[in-house]
């Protein structure tokens, strides 16, 4: 049976490279004063001030260098020295000198550690053995630049980085993810779709086209479908709030510094809205309230702005503005159990439509919070057994809970694999308490809901930034901005295409014309390429002689992802794509297969 390492044995492996790439450096480059060299997701890096800096160019070379000092290297050697000794060691590298005045100034112990004839300032976790480390099982993948400390006012250094895996074909599976990723990107994809852009007046910030809207459009049509039939009402609230609203939440005291504040002439202080609870809060207390009314389930998908830092962007992935498929949920105690129930079906009912596998995480209380601990650790249990009930795989993640309540977060996994953090369920027995809500019980008394706060897609940006990978641009057909290709042979067939056109668009599908003077086989291929999942070719053999389209008119249909033409009727067509639509049905098309 193959071993199963651990994530700790990962991180040793991947550590010791980092101190070998190190090593290959000052090997390479005389004068290379090296700052850290980390362990990471799926490998490691090194900072270094490299005179005369390194290229992409150089990888091969400095991975051959690390090749050869393996064979040399075997244990790795601790030492525990004064802080005297180590700035002696490390005299005229003014990196390691500050990192060991900062452990100085903690009171920690400054150790060494060796492998072959390098030592590096380290806290140590290195594998047993470096003999052990198999020269395939590692690569470097790109070099980068990186201020010192994450500070643009400090120096710029060379960051190198590198994959690393216990064995090669852990590695080159990896590998093959990555090339399949790069080709399904949403922002080349994005671009290559007209879906969407974005410009330099306002980054982070995307323009939607109208490819791109009609696509953002139907996954919001679902939504409010989907949700509608369970008993949600849709709410609008301001976009600009006085930032007493933000004291209020407990958003000011953390949350202030990551959104945009904007000031009027009278100096009143305003944050631009990030997240909605606040007013969902507002909304609730603005009537009295009954038990009879709990569950209380208002959704939203106001535009939300966050500030974040210009180097963390990512296309879609990561951006300053966004829209959510947010809800607030008001209950009482004694429903808290069969609302999460509730929300679970929806979280099955989205996941599974996009063909999205997905699992939970729970987050526990962080290490500053709200309210009081004998209420979380009752939110916590309650959440664990929900979890358990669910018969969903989950994890539980200590101390990453909101600072309100303990929440939930989804895990989905793309066609290639890849693992995402999207909708989240937040548990809330605070905000209600700050904002002095209450409900009317059975026997007349004062009671304060819970709220849950919770999204299913995430941030619906993020969301079309996934599945346009996840589907590598060939949406289903209910998703698809374009859904059916009418391609004129001629333009003697025009006339027969567009009133073809405006048949099909009658009955609510999709259509786009190539009316161009290109040829055929070109208007073919243009359709492949923007992954239209039907396209029809009119000439003299399609287009009906009278003039007319008929019912009974038989067409020739090119059915993405299949070399098979479809020979059916005009009624027949019709009611495929009708079934399609409404059942959120798509082509037989496998998202798994490489593109």
């Amino acid at each position: 049976m193959e071993k199963v390492h651990t994530l700790e044995e990962l991180q040793a492996l991947r550590h010791s490279l980092a101190h070998l790439l190190g090593a290959s450096l000052l090997e390479l480059y005389p004068g290379t004063k090296l700052a850290i060299g980390p362990a990471v997701e799926h490998g490691f890096y090194y900072d270094a001030f490299v005179p005369g800096g390194v290229s992409e160019d150089d990888l091969e070379k400095i991975e051959a260098t690390m090749r050869h000092l393996l064979g040399t290297w075997s244990t790795f050697t601790h030492e525990e020295v004064t802080p005297e000794a180590a700035r002696a060691r490390f005299l005229g590298n003014p990196y390691k000198l500050e990192l060991i005045d900062e452990i100085t100034s903690r009171g920690e112990p400054i150790t060494l550690y060796t492998s072959g004839t390098f030592t590096d300032l380290c806290r140590g976790g290195h594998v047993d053995d470096a003999s052990t480390i198999h020269p395939d099982s590692f690569s470097l993948s790109k070099v980068a630049g990186a201020y010192w400390r994450g500070d643009e006012k400090n120096d710029q250094l060379t960051r190198i980085y590198g994959l690393a895996f216990m064995t090669p074909q852990e590695l080159e599976a990896h590998q093959t993810m990555l090339a399949e990723a790069e080709k399904r990107d949403h922002r080349r994809l994005g671009q290559e779709l007209e879906l969407f852009f974005f410009h330099e007046t306002a980054p982070g910030m995307p323009y939607w086209l109208p490819k791109g809207t009609t696509l953002y459009n139907e996954l919001i049509n679902f939504w409010r479908e989907e949700h509608r039939q369970r008993g949600y009402q849709e709410i609008v609230s301001p976009i600009l709030n006085k930032r007493e609203l933000y004291e209020t939440s407990g958003h000011y005291e953390h949350y202030w510094p990551d959104m945009f504040v904007a000031k009027t002439k009278d100096g009143e202080e305003y944050g631009i809205k990030a997240m909605n609870c606040p007013n969902a809060m507002v909304v609730f207390g603005s009537r009295g309230r009954s038990y009879r009314d709990l569950p209380l389930r208002l959704s939203d998908t106001d535009t939300l702005h966050r500030n974040e830092l210009s180097g963390t962007l990512n296309g879609l992935l990561r951006v300053r503005e966004f829209r959510q498929d947010d809800a607030h949920i008001f209950v009482t105690e004694e429903q808290i159990a069969s609302e999460y129930r509730a929300v679970f079906s929806i979280v099955e009912r989205f996941y599974t439509i996009f063909g999205l596998n997905y699992s939970f995480r729970l987050g526990t209380r962080p290490e500053k919070f709200m309210g009081d601990i004998e209420t979380w650790n009752q939110a916590e249990a309650v959440l664990q057994e929900i979890l358990k009930e669910s018969g969903k795989p989950f994890v539980i993640q200590d101390g990453d809970g909101a600072f309100y309540g303990p929440k939930i977060d989804i895990l989905m996994k793309d066609a290639i694999g890849r693992e995402w953090q999207m909708g989240t369920i937040q548990l809330d027995f605070q905000q209600p308490r700050r904002f002095n809500l209450h409900y009317t019980d059975a026997s007349g008394e004062k009671k304060t809901p819970v709220a849950i706060h919770r999204v299913v897609y995430g941030s619906l940006e993020r969301f079309v930034g996934i599945i346009i990978e996840h589907f590598a641009g060939a949406f289903p057909v209910w998703l698809s901005p374009v859904q059916v290709a009418v391609l004129s042979v001629s333009e003697t067939h025009l006339e027969a295409c567009r009133s073809l056109v405006e048949i099909l668009e009658a009955v609510g599908i999709r259509v786009a014309l190539d009316a161009s003077g290109d040829t055929v086989g070109n208007k073919i291929r243009r359709s492949v390429a923007e992954k239209m999942p039907y396209a029809l070719v009119i000439g003299d053999k399609e287009a009906p002689v009278s003039g007319t389209w008929d019912s009974s008119t038989m067409l020739s249909v090119r059915v993405r992802g299949s070399r098979e033409l479809l020979q059916i009727t005009l009624a027949d067509f019709q009611k495929r794509l009708a079934d399609e639509i409404k059942e959120r049905k798509d082509v037989a098309v496998d998202v798994a297969k490489p593109v």
